[in-house]
């Protein structure tokens, strides 16, 4: 008996709504002559285009100028996901709302943050005349020490789709274009231009893919950004398989594809596969889309059909978002910071993780009379990730600090907000004595800690785009200090400002810990409400922390060894510098769609931290659970508030098919809140395609029909709940 085919894809009117917009953009591309198309299919990089354009040209990502006779519109392009990005104060005295990290948005498996949080930086950029976003980044956490895991959504792809899908749609709420990116297996920063992800079909339809999916399906981006990286030999931007196969003829979508910054490295290739856009040309070899793909499309090599298709997507997408029939306001117009500011502390408190509490030293209790504040210079500010998605944010900058030397240096600097724990702590206990010291020396640290009634340690981790961490030990001696302040004060606290995870060999000697992430420009009041009670934290993983490096499927970074010795050649012979330079190098993603919390169950690896987890400040129940089976997967459920505190909880469903000896995959989630001794009736319906397995012969989904393995979970590594039900067989379409 064949399966029947079911439809994962939520139903929308997005089909007749792509139909009419690609039509309207159809009927303008037929009006254009051939120069006309060609000047929307590159797009200059600003800060290295003087003089290359007639209009304003605002120091931004990207620039495209429109064809005003048919009314298309000049396209201006801003970073990122995290704000209206202003590295390295290129427009002076410009500032943004900082979101915090994505990673803090994930761990809040709530999709209206997220939407929330994309409509506000969203706003401002149109604001600030931009009706181009570059957010939207989903790409997977498949290592720990990756240097912009902190922009994304975490290891699982249910999570990081809904999340990124709910954050692209706000932010297209503007009238705007939100892209998604980075596609695909961007997954770390070192060589990130030269290496190739090496990973079969149907572990990247599993894993990578199907959170692009999922953020196409739910947040309709007007555009999709192709990586750096090679995906299996081609570079990204140049594969067929991915762009056209993948992308515009399994999935339908229709917008457009355009490159990431400095990722082309072709004309008719790129073009053939399904590029439709280069966008920041200044930053390329050399200009592919310009005159050479003109003399191209001459000469038969790229048709012009696929050009026009080109050109139609670009349209499209702008027409979709509403981004070509609302005009950018010609001069900045108000923001109102303030009410910004309230959604970016929002973001944070409800993506504080509470690691460990033990004795409930926190909330603060109000015997806490004296307390210290050690480290992570506390008194000033809190840290912020680096590159593309650095926000100079509302208040001004306490510290900022140059790098000397990497790939970074040009656009990234170590970067603190203006927003001061120790200020946030004293205006919340006014009665109490708090004071603050650097920890620059562990000896004073200590000390001070030991004088205090309970002592508050401040660790900063500094992540950013073009380079990965080396290691997952706090930086700087850190690990020693906080050590130092535990062996002196038992009643030791330690907030964690990081992009990733890191190992935490004190960790048995300190009874508090709270990972806060980058906490963005409010980061100092929501830490406070969270370390006085005044909020109860709700957050929870989205990322495993790993008990070791060693536990990761890679405990550093690929070609990290081989890019330093050559550094250290060039160094010593600057004249000889160019002449070995590191053309390729694998990374075999060997976990294959076993990404994360999976891959440390296939392993048989206990983690420092599962994923899903998180601790609150009340206790919650699941009771009267009913699972039910046939065509869908179906668990009911009660949430019970069964402390003394109102509070949210985070419940979540895994499932497995029985006997495949695949671990579990989270199915699905629902962020409750609940008041003490309140209770709600919840049902979570398995995503089908997380369910089912992707069989490259059909192609497509294949639900395999029978027993199915369900745990009703507070984290990934929860069984404390399991049920066994049996599921039809059904495929899916690609």
């Amino acid at each position: 008996m064949t399966a029947p085919t079911v439809d994962a894809r939520p139903a929308t009117q997005a089909a007749s709504h792509h139909t009419d917009a690609r039509a309207r953009a159809a009927a303008l591309v037929a009006r254009m002559t051939l120069d006309e198309k060609i000047a929307l299919v590159h797009g200059l990089f600003p800060p290295m285009a003087r003089g290359k354009t007639k209009h304003e040209l605002i120091p931004s990502a990207g620039h495209i100028d429109g064809i005003p006779r048919l009314g298309v519109p000049l396209v201006r392009e801003t970073d990122a996901s995290l704000g209206v990005a202003n590295q390295v104060n290129q427009r002076k005295g410009d500032v943004a709302t900082a979101l915090p990290a994505g990673l803090a948005t994930a761990a809040s498996f709530d999709p209206e943050i997220a939407h929330e949080g994309g409509a506000m930086i969203g706003s401002e950029a149109r604001a600030k005349r931009f009706n181009v976003m570059l957010a939207g980044g989903v790409n997977l956490t498949r290592d720990p020490w990756g240097g912009r895991d902190f922009e994304y959504l975490g290891e699982d792809p249910l999570l990081a789709g809904r999340m990124a899908g709910a954050h692209i749609a706000g932010v297209q709420s503007n009238h705007i274009v939100s892209t998604v990116k980075h596609f695909v297996l961007n997954s770390q920063e070192t060589g990130r231009m030269v290496s190739d992800a090496r990973i079969g079909e149907a572990a990247l339809r599993e894993s990578d893919l199907l959170a692009f999916e999922i953020a196409i399906e739910q947040g309709n981006p007007g555009s999709v950004m192709c990586s750096y990286n090679m995906v299996n030999g081609d570079h990204a931007c140049e594969s067929h398989h991915l762009l056209t196969d993948v992308l515009k003829h399994d999935w339908g979508y229709q917008g457009w594809v355009m490159s990431d910054w400095g990722a082309v490295h072709s004309t008719v290739k790129a073009a053939n596969a399904g590029l439709d856009q280069e966008s920041g040309q200044e930053l390329d070899s050399e200009i592919f889309f310009g005159k050479r793909l003109k003399a191209a499309v001459e000469a038969g090599k790229v048709s012009m059909a696929r050009l026009d298709d080109m050109v139609t997507r670009y349209l499209t997408g702008l027409i979709e978002t509403g981004a070509f029939d609302t005009p950018e306001p010609k001069t900045p117009q108000p923001i109102d910071y303030a009410a910004h500011a309230k959604v970016a502390q929002a973001a944070e408190e409800a993506g504080l993780v509470l690691l460990k509490n033990e004795n409930n030293i926190l909330p603060l209790a109000a015997k806490a009379r004296n307390i210290v504040l050690i480290g992570g210079h506390a008194d000033v500010g809190v840290l912020s990730g680096g590159g593309s998605s650095q926000v100079r944010s509302v208040g001004g900058v306490p510290i900022e600090i140059p790098l000397k030397s990497g790939a970074a240096a040009s656009f990234a600097r170590v970067t603190y907000h203006d927003s001061s724990p120790l200020k946030a702590l004293r205006a919340a206990l006014p009665d109490a004595h708090i004071t603050y010291v650097d920890g620059s020396d562990p000896v004073a640290a200590a000390k001070a800690a030991k004088a205090a009634d309970i002592a508050i340690v401040f660790a900063t981790e500094w992540r950013t785009e073009a380079e990965d961490v080396p290691n997952l030990s706090l930086p700087d001696n850190q690990d020693a200090l906080i050590g130092a302040v535990a062996d002196a004060q038992p009643n030791s606290v330690v907030v964690l400002e990081t992009g990733g995870p890191v190992l935490m060999p004190w960790l048995a000697k300190v009874p508090g810990v709270i990972e806060a992430w980058y906490p963005g420009q409010r980061g100092g009041p929501a830490i406070a409400n969270v370390l006085t009670g005044m909020v109860n934290p709700s957050g929870r993983l989205p990322i495993t922390f790993p008990a070791a490096a060693s536990q990761a499927p890679r405990p550093k970074p690929v070609g990290l060894d081989t890019l330093n010795k050559l550094e250290a050649q060039a160094a010593a012979n600057p004249a000889d510098a160019g002449n070995h330079p590191l053309k390729t190098f694998p990374i075999d993603y060997v976990e294959g769609s076993n990404v994360g919390y999976r891959w440390y169950e296939l392993k048989g690896e206990k983690p420092l931290f599962p994923f899903g987890y998180g601790l609150s400040y009340t206790s919650f129940a699941y009771r009267n659970a009913k699972v039910t089976g046939g065509k869908q997967l179906t668990v009911s459920f009660d949430v019970v508030n069964t402390g003394k505190r109102a509070g949210a909880d985070v419940a979540q469903i895994y499932v497995t098919r029985k006997g495949s000896g695949t671990p579990m995959r989270l199915a699905g989630f629902k962020r409750v809140e609940l008041k003490p001794g309140e209770s709600r009736h919840v049902t979570l319906v398995a995503a089908p395609r997380i369910v089912a397995d992707y069989d490259t012969k059909l192609p497509g989904w294949r639900i395999a029909g029978g027993a199915y393995e369900v745990a009703l979970a507070r984290d990934a590594s929860d069984r404390s709940q399991t049920f066994t039900v049996n599921l039809d067989p059904a495929t899916m379409k690609p």
